[in-house]
């Protein structure tokens, strides 16, 4: 949706699973609508609307059990490898 230089954000809606893999940058999510849980290297943890989710570039993550409604904005930024 938006690129300048090395930020990138996007619009993320998986539909019943999340098959991401680890991203080479570092990134937040803002959860826009619906609820589920949030695993972060092996830690689980609930999300909803409003929060936001920081994940280190090359850790493993994902959403899992969320709701049909689930979307968030994913804004990758810094350098490859992360800051």
């Amino acid at each position: 949706m938006f690129e300048r230089g090395s930020l990138s954000v996007e619009i993320y809606r998986p539909r019943k699973l999340d098959p991401q893999t680890p991203h080479d940058q570092d990134e937040l999510y803002v959860v826009i609508s619906g609820s589920g849980a949030f695993v972060k290297d092996g830690v689980s943890q609930p999300f909803e609307p409003g929060e936001v989710l920081f994940v280190a570039a090359g850790v493993p993550h994902r959403f899992e059990s969320f709701s049909d409604d689930f979307a968030t904005w994913v804004i990758f930024y810094g350098p490859r490898g992360g800051e």
